[in-house]
């Protein structure tokens, strides 16, 4: 998969790699709790991707039209034995992602996107924040890969923002302004304004080799993968003002979040 010329990676194997390592991470550890994931222990989130990794196998391995019923999914295991159901399940997911087509039809949340190639992308980025999540319950910080959250970042904005494809139900502020996201590492800044429905955003990207590609406007700073985890509320990162006459960047960056369908 691409994302620009120069950012490559191969979501296969990222999804193999971050359950692998949300795998390690929970052992010994599974009655931690999680600190961005409210009530839950480490032992919740296994078992959140346990199901997780079942539903969109099914969708896939049957090209479903429908979502399953919530009964057919699978029973919680004693806790000795969630983190090997996990890591089965996580191999059964990619030995099913590797076998469909990605341009086959199937049902998704995105309304834009009913086939495998979404399904594909989005448990990247689905297992890299919760690997991060359980490195985090044991004490460790890990960053991701440059070149998967880089093509993470322009998912959210397609997918988990407020944009005329995919309105609130609930009306919400316009973002009255420019935000830049700015990837340090990834030589890519992504600039998010106002979309022409009340209530939405549209973004625009653009590849940069020193400095930043567009002066004067508040940015929020990070390498691709800080900046990942800060729209997942995972990091908190710095944000820069822009140029005299230009909205606050605080006030931009809560508008941002107000207009996100991620908390």
């Amino acid at each position: 998969m691409t994302t620009t010329p120069h950012l490559e990676f191969d979501p296969l194997a990222e999804i193999a790699e971050h359950s692998a390592g949300l795998a390690r991470a929970a052992e010994q550890n599974l009655d931690a709790p999680v600190e961005h994931c409210p009530g839950w222990t480490v032992a919740d989130l296994v078992w959140h991707m346990t199901e997780v990794h079942w539903f969109w196998a099914s969708m896939v391995d049957g090209l479903l039209s429908e979502p399953p019923a919530d009964e057919e999914g699978p029973d919680r295991p004693e806790p000795g034995q969630l983190i090997s159901r996990f890591t089965a399940g996580a191999e059964h997911l990619v030995r099913v992602l590797a076998a469909a087509d990605p341009a086959a039809s199937c049902w998704t949340w995105a309304p834009t996107q009913q086939n495998v190639g979404f399904v594909i992308r989005h448990q990247v980025q689905e297992a890299a924040v919760h690997r991060w999540d359980a490195e985090h319950a044991a004490g460790r910080e890990t960053a991701l890969g440059t070149a998967m959250s880089a093509d993470a970042i322009d998912e959210f904005l397609i997918f988990s923002m407020c944009t005329v494809h995919d309105p609130a139900d609930d009306p919400r502020p316009n973002l009255d302004g420019a935000l830049v996201l700015a990837a340090s590492d990834a030589g890519l800044e992504w600039t998010v304004t106002d979309d022409t429905l009340p209530g939405t955003v549209t973004f625009s990207t653009v590849t940069f080799s020193t400095g930043t590609a567009r002066p004067g406007l508040a940015r929020v700073t990070g390498t691709a993968s800080d900046l990942l985890l800060w729209l997942y509320g995972r990091v908190p990162l710095p944000v820069t003002a822009g140029a005299a006459g230009q909205p606050a960047a605080e006030q931009l960056v809560s508008r941002f979040r107000a207009l996100s369908y991620t908390d």
